[in-house]
């Protein structure tokens, strides 16, 4: 399973990550979307491609304009955290 911290357009289960990452923005699962953009996509594949596209290019742009501080020190936060378990855990002995 991909970590929640990698780039979506990085992740191998998403198409640039366009729909997750408007889910997330918005606060909704982004199945809701996909399943609108399929059911669209029967009737209008080219509108669909074009605004799918489109709207790749305006979450790629807003993510690099403003990007989520909070996801860019998380995987600090968790690394300061497992080398702080580290040493404090007792070490076992071989006999």
């Amino acid at each position: 399973m991909p970590n929640a911290n990698t780039n979506l357009l990085l992740r191998n289960d998403t198409v640039l990550g366009v729909c997750e990452a408007i889910g997330q923005d918005f606060g909704f699962h982004p199945n809701w979307l996909r399943l609108t953009l399929a059911s669209l996509f029967y009737f209008f594949p080219l509108g669909v491609i074009g605004s799918y596209l489109g709207l790749g290019v305006a979450v790629a742009f807003t993510r690099w304009i403003a990007p989520d501080k909070a996801e860019a020190v998380a995987p600090k936060a968790v690394a300061l955290q497992s080398a702080e378990a580290s040493d404090s855990e007792p070490v076992a002995l071989a006999a």
